[in-house]
Parts: structure tokens; sequence; C-alpha cells
């Protein structure tokens, strides 16, 4: 039977999506309520044309996992988002394909393997407890500027240990700089070019220069040291394998670093965002989560052991990324004619799927919009298709990182939410917005009260 040509979708005029680019508060428009809409309306497979690119949003599980497992081979990264993305991360893995990825992905994976994530949890822990005793109690705290210091504390610490040089105080603005240049980048379809003497421009320039200055020299000064120490920079330094016997080049060491940099702080601390967000807005998840801590941890603070018998907290954060998740789409370009279904793609079509939509169907997850942790609980694997919870990807390009995620956001959650209750103030309307990552609208600002843990209280 002959493939059909094209999935009913929706006719996109080009123009609007220009203006909407230029003028976004005169021609408003919303990527995510506009993924959900075309997977309620158009099904599994969803068609529509952007100008000269045919695009193809797919909705299904089964899909997912044609696209991302079994015929992962005939897919790349699309190459308008790499162009957009190398000039930030160079040649790491978000933006290397084909035999190149896969030399990577080896000489990196022995720093997330999980016999090692223990070595980073006391990092996590004690830069949690700092952050959560700076906070007075009935301060405000806008959450998210506090989360983006937290997480880049511990990418920092765990990247470098102690290594950190006087040059590098002012790390959080310059990679909070280049972040917001790389949401700009990959997010938008146009873009002037990287040399037009534009204020973002300018203010992109000198981060990324900042930033590869201070990783260019922490790469100089432990090469030269020969030391060994117990983070993810001497993992990566002592990284070799049969094809590539010297390791890792300094070139290659930035980039990946960039990567982990950038990856590893926005996505936890947007996730941890939302997370405070929800649990503000529904006390009686935060007096059960509240509950297992002091059930379990009776006051001392959490080690990686403690987490398997911390069930809700996990499903706490599952819950939050599922709702919100850090990556809300991705992408995959055909190299090669596929079939999708029963239909044909060309190669060079885009191929988006919508993780903020796929985790809101109502045939794996009833009633999406509800917060509702109880859907992990003990068999939620075995309740719904692999590729309908797609918080870090799947397939073989899965988050190289997920784990040392995971770890990091339940062991920031628990030793927070031990000593403090965030409530939300009054402020605008929250609602997410995509770019590369799921970011707020807007500032998320909370009240903090202290809490009494219960080895205090006893």
């Amino acid at each position: 039977m002959r493939a059909k040509t094209y999935p009913d979708g929706p006719s996109i005029k080009f123009p609007l999506v220009v203006l909407a680019q230029l003028f976004p508060r005169r021609f408003p428009f919303d990527p995510l309520a506009f993924n959900v809409s075309l997977a309620r309306k158009y099904g599994d497979i969803a068609f529509f044309r952007l100008g000269p690119l045919r695009v193809y949003q797919v909705n299904h599980p089964d899909l997912v996992r044609q696209i991302l497992v079994e015929q992962a081979n005939k897919y790349y990264k699309p190459r308008l988002l790499k162009r957009a993305a190398r000039r930030i991360l160079g040649e790491g893995l978000l933006t290397s394909d084909g035999g190149q990825w896969k030399q990577q992905r080896k000489l990196i994976q022995p720093a997330f393997r999980h016999d090692r994530l223990s070595a980073y949890s006391d990092v996590m822990v004690a830069q949690a407890l700092r952050a959560a005793e700076a906070f007075g109690d009935g301060e405000v705290r806008e959450i998210g500027a506090e989360m983006g210091k937290l997480t880049l504390a511990v990418v920092v610490k765990s990247l470098f240990g102690e290594d950190l040089p006087p040059e590098a105080t002012d790390l959080g603005q310059t990679l909070v700089a280049i972040a917001d240049a790389a949401n700009q980048r990959v997010s938008s379809p146009l873009q002037l070019p990287s040399w037009a003497p534009t204020r973002k421009n300018r203010r992109e320039k000198r981060a990324l220069a900042r930033l590869d200055a201070v990783l260019r020299l922490l790469i100089r000064t432990r090469r030269a040291s020969g030391e060994r120490r117990d983070d993810l920079l001497s993992v990566l330094l002592a990284a070799a394998d049969d094809d590539s016997p010297a390791g890792m080049s300094d070139r290659q060491l930035r980039d990946e670093m960039m990567t982990l940099f950038l990856a590893g702080q926005e996505t936890t601390a947007n996730a941890l965002t939302w997370t405070w967000y929800l649990l503000a807005r529904h006390p009686g998840v935060d007096t059960k989560l509240r509950e297992e801590l002091d059930r379990v941890l009776a006051g001392r603070l959490p080690e990686a052991s403690d987490l398997p018998n911390l069930p809700f907290a996990e499903m706490v954060i599952r819950e939050a990324m599922r709702l919100y998740p850090p990556a809300p789409a991705f992408a995959r370009e055909p190299i090669e004619d596929v079939t999708l279904g029963e239909y044909r793609v060309a190669k060079g079509s885009l191929i988006t799927i919508s993780t903020y939509a796929l985790h809101r169907d109502p045939r794996f997850f009833p009633d999406p919009e509800r917060f509702d942790p109880e859907r992990f609980g003990p068999g939620w694997e075995e309740s719904i298709p692999r590729y309908a919870y797609l918080p870090f990807g799947g397939g073989p390009r899965v988050c190289i990182g997920n784990g040392f995620a995971m770890m990091e956001a339940r062991l920031l959650l628990a030793t927070i939410a031990q000593r403090c209750k965030l409530s939300l103030e009054p402020m605008a309307e929250i609602a997410p917005q995509q770019l590369v990552t799921l970011r707020p609208s807007g500032p998320v600002r909370v009240k903090v009260q202290k809490r009494v843990t219960a080895r205090a209280a006893g």
C-alpha cells in the first residue's frame, strides 16, 4: 500500500509568523497552546508548512519510539537549530551527530555512571542548605532567581570542585546572558547574523568571550597541575577510548563544559521553580511531602542513600516535569526519505515532538491539567506507553545527565522543604513560556516561612 502524502493540519501564513516574532505584543502567539491544539484537533500526526519548510508534529508514543529508537540512525538534529546553537555550544553533545556524537558520548558517559553520582550528592545538599539558611523568616524571594543561583552553584562545584579563579566571580550573570542568547537563537526562526552590531549580539559576544576565557583557564590550569579531583572536569580530562587514546582536546572540553553549564543549570532551575510554584498552590501535597521528609529524615540532612525511601519527593518532581517539562519540545530531521506511520516524509523535513502536548494527552494522563503526584506511584511505568513521558528525551540520545538531574532535584527539594514553606505572593498570572527551556512568563515571588525540623522540635 502506497504511503499517503501529507497528514491533515492547519494552514500557516508565513508573514504572520514573521510579524509575531518582530512584534510579539501586537501579534501574540502561544506555541504551547498551538502544539496542544494540533494534537487535539489532528490526532497522532499533524502537518503544516512554514514557508518552504515541511513540518510534522508527532503526537503518539509509538511514533516517538519509531523516531527516537527504532530508526534513530535515520534522523539528525535539525540543521537550522544546530547552526543557531553552535555559535554558543560549539560541537558538544547537543549539536553533534553521527560518529562524532557516538565518540563524544562514549568519552563523557563515565562521568555520569550510577556509581559516580553519589560523589556529587554532598555538594548538592551543602549548596541547598546554604540557600535555605540564607532565607529569612517572612522574607519575600523571587524563587526563579534563587533556583538559578542554587543550580549554578551546584554545577560549578560539581564541574570544578573548589577550582574557580577570581576571574569567575561574575559567572552567574555571564551564564544568564548566554542562556538568554541561546534561547533566543534556537527558538526564533528569524535571526540577524551574529556580526550585526545589535545590542543583543554585543551582549552575547561579551558574555561568550568571558565564559570562554574562564573555561579555558580552568582547563589549562588543571592540565598543567596534573591533579585529579572527584569532579566532572577531572573525569572529562581522564576520558579516553580505543579510538581516541589522547582523550579530549581543549576545544572538545570547552564545548562539553559549555553544554553541561547551560543544559545542567537552566533546566534544573526551571524544574524546581515550577515545583515550588505547584507546591505553593497545593498545600495538601506540600504537607504530604513534609510528612515524608520528617518521617524518613527526622531532621537530619538527606543523603543519596535516602532517595529510595523518599518516593513522594520523586513523585512530586516527576509530576511537576510532566506539567512543565524542562525541554517543552524537540525536533529531528530525516537524513533520508522515511515512512512515519502511513505517511512518506521527505529528507530535510522538520519533525517536532511537543513534550508539553504529549504530557497533556488525556489518553495517557487523565485530567491532564491537574497536579497529581500520585500518578507516579508504584507501577506508573507500566501504566502508560514507554514514550508518553519524556522529560529527558529518549532513545540513544536521552539526556546523558538525567540521573544527575533527578538526584539533584530531589536532594535540593528535600533539603529546602525540610526548612522552609514557600507561599505565593500576589502577582500577575504566571504562564509557561516556551523557549528552548520552559520558563515562567514572569517572576515567581514567594514568602518564606521557616520550618522547625523534627529533630529540632524534639
